[in-house]
Formats: structure tokens, sequence, C-alpha cells
């Protein structure tokens, strides 16, 4: 079994390969930030929970998240395996060349992955 350690060692080392930056957050005295903040040249910017393979976000993971869509920031969910890295990627690299696709932003795209923007993928946070 894929540890989450190297979900997110795939994620920083692929992120770097775009020139980016992969931080890890660490947010003291609050809790549920996305592990990671993403940083694209071209203004590219995305956060990312990575998991173990089959793990979902905690309650309170799952709360931050929607908080974070709704103030407009792009979160990637439960990045638990090398093809959802790569769904991040693609979708960097896209925003990055100012690529969209229709719909994008409000409907989960390949694998259900692709994150929404503006809307919460969980129901009951407020």
């Amino acid at each position: 079994m894929m540890l989450e350690k190297r979900v997110e060692q795939h994620l920083r080392d692929s992120v770097r390969a775009l020139g980016g930056w992969c931080l890890k957050l660490v947010c003291p005295g609050f809790t549920g930030m996305p592990d990671r903040l993403i940083l694209i040249p071209g203004g590219v910017m995305c956060f990312a929970e990575t998991k173990r393979p089959g793990q979902t976000e905690r309650q309170r993971q799952a709360f931050v998240q929607s908080r974070l869509r709704k103030m407009g920031f792009t979160v990637f969910s439960s990045v638990d395996s090398w093809r959802k890295v790569d769904d991040v990627l693609e979708w960097c690299i896209r925003r990055k060349c100012g690529v969209t696709l229709e719909g994008e932003g409000t409907s989960s795209g390949p694998a259900g992955h692709l994150p929404q923007r503006g809307k919460a993928s969980r129901g009951g946070d407020d």
C-alpha cells in the first residue's frame, strides 16, 4: 500500500518540475488547513490535501476546504494516488497556459477529481 508520504513527495517533485513550489502548510492554532499550498509561475495557486489511498478528509478538513472554496480558492481533496497528482498538475498547466475547459470550476472533471471553485463539495459545513 502506498503511503501518504509517497503521494506527497510525488506531488512536490512534480510541482518542482513545473518550476513551482509545493509548500507544506503548518498553521499553529488553526486546524484543518490542506496539507499543501501549490504555487506555479504565472500566478497559479491552489491547495491540495494529500491522503493515503482510500482515506478521506476528516470533518474539520472538509469544513475548512468548503470555506476556502467559498472564498474562491481552488482546493483538491483526497489526493491519494499518482493519478490524482497528475490531475492536479494538469489543472496547474492549463491555468498557467490560460486554458480552461467548459464548465471547469463548477463541476468535477476526470475521475471526479478536478476541484470545484466557490461551491462546497460536501454538505452541512456551516
